[in-house]
């Protein structure tokens, strides 16, 4: 049985830890999202069963695509790659469509990776999509589910 934990830092908790075994996987319906002129497929996490499985176990990404996570308030959200065999990059979005940072993340560890900032939602791709797209900090995104 795979497990996987999603840590959340917020307002109305100082940490809370979730575990969850053998969930469900996101939608399998991708959403068109667009980053300066550059669409992306993601598949949407919205559910907490979602979110807490994500791309575990998965050994392909297709180029233009990832995974959308959505929270339904913002927060310091943080993520790891545990029974994750492929590597991520990671961009973390405030709840006006923002990137607030971004972050590389290394196959199968138990490395945090948090925003510096409350975010509202968080894009998974392929590691190294962001910069060969030219990505920055402060680009929006849009097409985000509200």
């Amino acid at each position: 049985m795979r497990c996987s934990a999603l840590i959340e830092i917020g307002r109305h908790s100082p940490l809370a830890l979730v575990f969850a075994c053998g969930v469900a996987s996101a939608s399998e319906a991708r959403l068109p999202l667009t980053i300066s002129g550059q669409t992306i497929r993601v598949e949407v996490a919205n559910t907490p069963q979602q979110r807490q499985q994500g791309l575990m176990g998965r050994t392909h990404l297709p180029a233009d695509s990832g995974m959308l996570f959505v929270f339904d308030m913002p927060g310091r959200h943080c993520f790891w790659m545990r029974d994750t065999p492929l590597p991520l990059s990671i961009a973390f979005i405030d709840a006006a469509g923002r990137i607030a940072g971004f972050a590389d993340m290394q196959p199968r560890t138990d490395t945090l990776h948090c925003p510096n900032t409350e975010v509202r939602y968080a894009l998974e791709v392929s590691q190294g999509s962001f910069l060969r797209q030219g990505l920055r900090s402060g680009a929006r995104i849009q097409g985000l589910p509200r």
